[in-house]
């Protein structure tokens, strides 16, 4: 079996649909918050099995001179980054860790937010709760050396208590920096 990956990622109106496995592990189909298929399982899966959390091999990166594929795990730990970002408490921070064109879908507004400027006016509001996230479930794809899909849910907790969501975090490289592209949060809609 080939330890190559290549993924169809469908996307309309700026969310991410589905991340399609193509060849060399299998086929598989995973909608962004759930999975099915070969896509990824547990609570760090990735999108090929039988790697160790990359899509190609890194002798054949470190030949061509081409970025190295990043690690679920590395790729978990852009979460973090985010969280120390909102622990500012200044939504300068926060939208600094979106690239100029992300699309953010957020939790608590109806309005789809594009740029910086639109992204620091909902964590102004946002903030205000002094949110704290955390992780609850991760399935990471690899989808290249400079970008990658975190999808799962995660728990905020704020002034006025806690709030369970569903999200996905697509993230990309660029000068070496990871910087969220998109990023979907939506409210679980079954209570507990």
């Amino acid at each position: 079996m080939s330890n190559r990956l290549r993924v169809r990622v469908t996307v309309a109106a700026g969310a991410v649909l589905a991340v399609t496995a193509l060849a060399g592990c299998g086929s598989g189909t995973a909608a962004a918050g759930g999975t099915s298929g070969t896509a990824a399982s547990g609570t760090s899966g990735t999108a090929a099995s039988g790697t160790s959390g990359t899509a190609a091999s890194s002798s054949a990166t470190a030949a061509s001179g081409a970025q190295a594929q990043p690690t679920a795990q590395e790729v978990q730990a852009l979460f973090g980054e985010w969280n120390r970002a909102l622990a500012t408490l200044d939504p300068g921070k926060v939208a600094e860790r979106y690239t100029a064109d992300a699309v953010l879908l957020p939790t608590v507004s109806n309005k789809v937010r594009t740029g910086h400027a639109e992204i620091a006016d909902y964590f102004e509001h946002f903030l205000q709760g002094k949110p704290q996230g955390q992780i609850l479930d991760s399935r990471v794809w690899i989808l290249g050396p400079d970008t990658a899909l975190d999808a799962g849910t995660y728990r905020f907790t704020t002034d006025s208590g806690t709030v369970d969501a569903r999200y996905t975090f697509v993230y990309e490289r660029a000068n070496g920096t990871w910087l969220i592209k998109h990023h979907h949060s939506s409210a679980m809609p079954e209570k507990k």
